[in-house]
């Protein structure tokens, strides 16, 4: 016998089928739709057993027209069954269910289901028989993909929940109608508004608390950082007070060195207040190399333990070869534009490239011939859009005019009332963005459904010339390395920012603050910036899951799946 005996309880005589060798094998062609699950119901074997006797199905999966062998064992009486209590069933586990989920369904606790159940302490597995309340199909409640859910943690009530998540109780109610009766129970699934996540983040429908690292054992609680950062101090005239405001009213390089500053002591600041004490020694880098060269041979790098800088590209690239600085730690901080990846160098902003690649596998699960699908692109992104024509040849392909618009008959002629029409629209033009816009819009009624798609997002789309609202009812959906998340924790930042620099943050501010903050948790933590058990962290704006790049160093591939939904940018499940 090789372990446990397996078995389902699928017909009123249950057999168990010892693990031995098989006394026979029965051919089957696997047909459309079928499953491994499916086929060990139809023949009352384990799904272990099939894969034992067909190797390639771990090797390509479950195919149509696969032959496989089935075994057939000797049969065994199972034991007589204990009689359930009354108002029990029992239940077969399904594919991809969980305790919550099932908690749900049939309107109990965790604590409850385990109870019933102690042997799903350790998890639920596939075809497991456990013990349910019983209830109509009328009683048991369906999730729903449109929705969130949370599971109630210990002493929480409605002023708690409304503060952690933002829904109120009248809208609690209003989704979980049994609350009046039953009340706020440790462990009970709740529904929740799909744009209410709090600081939470959402794993598989579930709404989660984030990986904080600041909740890990500190491995190391001094770090030394070093930056270097474009002031250009000596280009400002200090003693010409009028001339030094003029300089820093404008937007350049220079003033945005000083908003990652600000943004980098915030950081500083947050990790002392957690027991991380940090010296920071700030460099300016006068946006030339000749100064990047002269400082770094000109300080002694023993004991420092990552560079964050400098932030234009080339002058990252420049000082990341110098000798002094090999085994460094370096931190290419706010330019998605790559840098030479090597040794000891960390992209920290998510590549456009990546982010365009993950959005087509997301369109792929997205789109299919049931729907009317679309492809706008100009002639830059030809060269892109030609493998999306390949992957989708159902697909009406649109060229704009000269002079950047699209016909709007042609738009009319091409949308469907009776299917769902689904738009890909590859452009970094902005009068074409607010013109298909502005035309995809009017197009939308009670009889035609139209949703918008890009791959590259870039900031044209927050433009005064693109109606925001027009987005909203386009349900505009894309991918992004950053997004302004509203909560406790942003508002709290923005406030502190405030009070200590008179002036509301900025977006580097933000970037700085949530780099800076994710680089000194780490090295306290792991001692590194990679690790793979680091899972992906999220702050108040940006996302960090860095994975290594075949030419060394690490990449981060954090990011968020985003959807205009009215005046709102929702974050959709992954």
């Amino acid at each position: 016998m090789r372990g446990l005996l397996l078995f389902l309880a699928f017909s009123v005589c249950v057999q168990l089928y010892a693990q031995e060798t098989p006394l026979r094998f029965i051919a089957h062609k696997v047909k459309k739709k079928e499953t491994l699950y499916g086929l060990a119901r139809q023949y009352n074997i384990s799904i272990e057993q099939i894969k034992e006797f067909n190797p390639l199905i771990e090797k390509i999966g479950l195919k149509k027209k696969m032959q496989l062998q089935i075994p057939v064992y000797p049969v065994v009486e199972a034991p007589k069954a204990v009689p359930l209590k009354e108002g029990l069933e029992k239940y077969l586990v399904q594919p991809k269910e969980t305790k919550w989920r099932l908690a749900y369904r049939y309107g109990i606790t965790i604590q409850e289901l385990e109870s019933l159940n102690p042997q799903i302490k350790e998890g639920l597995k596939i075809g497991q028989e456990i013990v349910v309340p019983k209830r109509d199909a009328s009683e048991t409640k369906a999730l729903e993909e449109a929705f969130n859910y949370y599971k109630v943690k210990p002493k929480e009530g409605f002023y708690r929940l409304e503060k952690k998540l933002g829904v109120s109780e009248a809208d609690l109610i209003a989704l979980n109608p049994s609350l009046p009766t039953t009340g706020l129970q440790e462990g009970m699934i709740l529904k929740i508004p799909p744009q209410k996540t709090g600081d939470l983040k959402v794993e598989n429908d579930l709404l989660v608390e984030k990986v904080r690292l600041e909740d890990s054992l500190i491995a190391n609680n001094f770090l030394q950082l070093a930056a270097f950062l474009p002031f250009k101090a000596n280009a400002i005239e200090l003693d010409s007070v009028e001339q030094t405001k003029a300089l820093l009213k404008k937007r350049n390089i220079h003033t945005i060195a000083i908003d990652f500053y600000m943004g980098m002591a915030m950081a500083i600041e947050q990790a002392d207040s957690l027991g991380i004490k940090t010296k920071l020694t700030v460099f300016d880098s006068e946006n030339k190399k000749a100064a990047i060269k002269a400082k770094v041979e000109n300080f002694t790098w023993d004991g420092i333990h990552a560079m964050i800088g400098p932030l234009v590209p080339s002058n990252f690239d420049y000082a990341a070869q110098l000798l002094a600085l090999k085994e460094l730690i370096k931190i290419a901080p706010l330019s998605s534009k790559a840098v030479k990846q090597q040794s000891q160098v960390v992209q920290s902003v998510v590549d456009l490239a990546a982010l365009r690649t993950k959005m087509v596998d997301y369109l792929a699960q997205q789109l299919d011939t049931t729907q009317n699908v679309m492809i706008i692109a100009d002639t830059l992104n030809a060269a892109f859009v030609k493998p999306l024509e390949a992957k989708y040849p159902f697909a009406h392909r649109v060229r704009p005019e000269e002079g950047g618009f699209v016909m709007p008959d042609l738009i009319d002629s091409l949308l469907i009332d009776s299917l769902p029409n689904k738009v890909i629209f590859e452009s970094q033009d902005l009068n074409l963005a607010a013109n298909v816009t502005s035309l995809l819009n009017a197009q939308i009624s009670k009889e035609r459904d139209v949703q918008l798609f890009t791959t590259w997002r870039t900031s044209i789309y927050d433009n005064d010339n693109i109606s925001r609202k027009h987005l909203g009812n386009l349900r505009f959906t894309y991918l992004a390395g950053t997004h302004p998340q509203e909560g406790t924790k942003r508002e709290a930042f923005k406030n502190a920012f405030q009070k200590r620099f008179g002036d509301f943050p900025s977006k580097e501010a933000f970037r700085a603050y949530d780099l800076t903050l994710d680089v000194l948790l780490r090295l306290a933590v792991k001692e590194s910036l990679y690790s793979p058990t680091l899972e992906e962290t999220d702050y108040l704006e940006n996302r960090f899951l860095y994975e290594a790049h075949p030419e060394g160093g690490y990449t981060n591939k954090g990011h968020y799946m985003l959807q205009h939904q009215g005046y709102e940018i929702v974050e959709l499940k992954k």
